[in-house]
């Protein structure tokens, strides 16, 4: 583990500040005061498009100082995108290893972050540069190039922050990414994901984290209120499509 708490102190922000986004989104709320734990070596956080999974998983990447253009910890800022309101004001609570990671010289850190919005530009500048992939992801499917940087990338010890990195994956590539993710945690890397895939979210021993107007949750992937619409869908696409299509 390196990070096993987020949180921002209210104290820092004014009022105008806190009527205004990020800071009025139901997820971001609860890094108030005790803020948010993170409790084990992979956390899932699941919920609709605008829930504030990605701007919590973007601003945690940003914290630990990695570009949130993408790429990975330890390497100099690549892009000139400033960094978010949220990013710069949330705090991180380390584990003894990730404190010796954040206070020590910035190329001692390790990780990754992936930002589902710039990984195809990231991926074509940052292949065959020193300590990225070799292979010409540019040549390849998404999800062939995807998975080519997935398994050059997770190598070690780190933090991995991942937004939504299912986006180019078939059923079957996701799968792939299951077993890279069970792997990278077994070496004592941490994972951050946000997801709208049941089919990672259901990795064993992760904890599910879900987002969504009451803030942010603990929960069973089973409970999941994705789990439970994909199992509909599944069994009676009708039951949905019949409400879209005339």
């Amino acid at each position: 583990m390196i990070v096993e708490r987020m949180r921002v102190h209210r104290e820092m922000l004014s009022p105008e500040q806190l009527s205004r986004w990020p800071w009025t989104v139901p997820c971001v709320e609860e890094l108030f005061g005790a803020g948010i734990g993170l409790g084990a070596p992979v956390t899932f956080l699941v919920g609709e498009n605008g829930s504030g999974k990605s701007t919590l998983a973007e601003a945690l990447a940003e914290a630990f100082g990695v570009d949130s253009y993408g790429g990975r910890a330890g390497s100099r800022y690549a892009s000139h995108r400033e960094r978010s309101v949220l990013g710069e004001y949330l705090r991180l609570g380390y584990t003894p290893r990730g404190q010796r990671m954040a206070t020590g010289p910035r190329e001692k850190r390790r990780g990754f972050f992936l930002r589902a919005e710039s990984a195809m530009q990231m991926m074509e500048e940052k292949q065959g540069a020193y300590g990225y992939w070799s292979e010409r992801t540019d040549l390849m499917s998404h999800g062939e190039g995807f998975l080519t940087v997935f398994e050059s990338m997770f190598q070690e010890p780190g933090l991995y922050v991942l937004d939504e990195p299912e986006a180019a994956l078939s059923f079957t590539s996701t799968l792939r990414l299951v077993g890279l993710l069970d792997q990278l945690a077994a070496t004592g890397a941490q994972v951050v994901c946000a997801t709208h895939s049941p089919i990672l979210a259901a990795l064993p021993g992760a904890a599910v984290l879900e987002v969504g107007e009451h803030g942010i949750r603990p929960t069973k992937w089973e409970d999941l209120a994705l789990v439970d619409h994909w199992r509909r869908y599944l069994e009676r696409p009708e039951a949905y499509l019949r409400h879209i299509i005339d």
